[in-house]
């Protein structure tokens, strides 16, 4: 009979007391790095290697003078990120035409046109007066400039500019088909 007591996978057990927590830890680390230096693996003893992707990056106990990824950072470039990442960006964009329409296009343009759509690249703008309509007809390559400075190129491609709408009195709640009575006035 044998007078060694088996293991738990039923071999042998192994020299010494039976070890627990981080003792244990540190043999599975050993002969971890016994296997790999057996088959012609480097081991490091320090940390673990970055591997090719990741730059190995330079650790400091405080942040210093100059900016650092550890900072608190501005929420204007946090939300950039974030829609960036989720492909809102475009969405984003619109959104800084219809919303800021002051700053991108001027206070001047801006008092005597709004904008109303942004579909496909297309922006509606509604002029106050059949002048002005004119008028931004003519600035429209100036506008799209403006507009693409402030958002980027491509987020607006054309412009549609329009006056302002009479109201119709064939349409309405209270409109009669037919032509109507036409001697009213006499």
């Amino acid at each position: 009979m044998n007078d060694e007591q088996p293991g738990q996978d039923g071999g042998p057990a192994a020299e010494g007391p039976e070890l627990k927590g981080i003792d244990l830890a540190r043999r599975a680390l050993e002969e971890a790095r016994a296997a790999a230096k057996a088959n012609g693996k480097s081991v490091g003893q320090g940390r673990a290697s970055r591997g090719p992707l990741r730059p190995k990056r330079r650790r400091r106990g405080w942040s210093g003078p100059g900016p650092d990824e550890r900072d608190p950072q501005p929420l204007g470039s946090l939300t950039r990120s974030v829609a960036k990442q989720r492909g809102w960006s475009a969405h984003v964009s619109e959104g800084t035409v219809l919303g800021s329409w002051a700053r991108v296009v001027g206070d001047d343009i801006a008092g005597h046109a709004r904008p109303t759509t942004l579909r496909e690249g297309v922006l509606h703008v509604s002029a106050e007066s059949t002048a002005w309509a004119t008028q931004l007809r003519m600035m429209q390559s100036q506008i799209l400039a403006k507009i693409a400075a402030a958002v980027g190129h491509g987020v607006v491609k054309e412009l549609r500019i329009t006056g302002p709408t009479a109201p119709s009195w064939r349409k309405g709640e209270r409109h009669i088909r037919g032509r109507g009575p036409r001697d009213t006035y006499g």
